[in-house]
């Protein structure tokens, strides 16, 4: 039985993806097209009707939530990206054309944490020794850009540990990566992926993850926690986002099929090699995630005076 979620807009099952700024992870935006592009073929399959992904960069994901914010409710067009357009910039432009209130969470769907590296002439071997050399001098920490999440990690380990570190954005993952592996920064924290093979070449030396888990791809790196610094915890959150008007029953029809499609073998696949955590979050508990997100962020902006123009 073909089910009827309204009059498409755009197109049918329109699925703008946020993405975009230059201070934005490459990897996270290349994960969130694989994600949208696995998910719009499994809905398709489920619900009997054609999904598209239209990619909307620009403005770290502004251009694209702004698109899905003034869509009609109906459950066609939705947003797939990172938490990054509700969770920081909110506390970073000094404007928007939307606000986080403009949407309700269809799904959380995964989460990935972050890979803090460095180059192997620093001589640091583990956590305690970055801090311990981070409180005697200057720490160049490489970023995808400012805003981004790396940059947000580097700004909670200079307020948790007092460390002398200093957030050297550049546009993008990749780029980032490469000042490490070269020595023109001491180190950075960056997207697993783009970091691993360069550590299992023994040319980056990895000390810890991120995330509240240990990475599938790497699970000889301890977690911020496991070194003793539970506060450096941070994750990218995944999410699928409707117009906040979207009716309930909408919403629970998009769950349903979200949390199938992630079911499914292949796609439960791609998460691991994207180094991501399955999470389908629904309702209140994604709300909370995001909310949660956001306030820690908005403290660490607020006390380090971060923006964007």
């Amino acid at each position: 039985m073909r089910r009827h979620l309204g009059r498409p807009r755009a197109g049918p099952g329109q699925l703008p993806r946020q993405d975009g700024a230059d201070h934005q992870q490459l990897s996270a935006r290349r994960a969130s097209d694989i994600i949208a592009r696995s998910i719009a073929a499994e809905l398709q399959k489920t619900l009997k009707q054609s999904f598209i992904v239209d990619n909307k960069p620009g403005a770290s994901g502004n251009i694209g939530a702004d698109v899905v914010a003034k869509s009609e409710p109906d459950g066609y067009t939705l947003l797939i990206g990172i938490d990054t357009a509700f969770t920081v910039n909110p506390h970073i432009y000094k404007s928007l054309a939307f606000k986080p209130a403009d949407f309700r969470p269809v799904m959380v769907m995964a989460s990935s944490g972050l890979l803090v590296g460095v180059h192997p002439k620093t001589g640091i071997k583990t956590l305690a020794d970055l801090i311990a050399a981070g409180q005697k001098k200057n720490i160049n920490f490489a970023s995808a850009g400012s805003g981004s999440p790396g940059h947000l990690a580097v700004e909670m380990m200079k307020e948790d540990t007092g460390m002398k570190i200093t957030q050297i954005p550049y546009k993008g993952n990749s780029p980032a990566v490469n000042a490490v592996l070269s020595g023109e920064v001491d180190g950075g924290v960056l997207a697993t992926p783009g970091m691993l093979p360069f550590v299992k070449a023994g040319k980056i030396g990895a000390l810890a993850v991120t995330s509240r888990r240990r990475s599938a791809l790497a699970p000889d790196i301890p977690t911020v926690a496991e070194a003793g610094h539970k506060n450096l915890e941070q994750e990218v959150l995944y999410v699928a986002m409707a117009p906040a008007a979207t009716p309930d029953a909408v919403v629970r029809t998009l769950q349903k099929a979200f949390a199938d499609a992630l079911a499914q073998p292949d796609v439960k696949q791609r998460l691991v090699d994207l180094d991501l955590f399955h999470e389908g979050l629904t309702g209140a508990a994604a709300s909370q995630r995001i909310a949660e997100l956001s306030q820690r962020y908005e403290r660490v902006i607020r006390a380090t005076g971060m923006h964007v123009e």
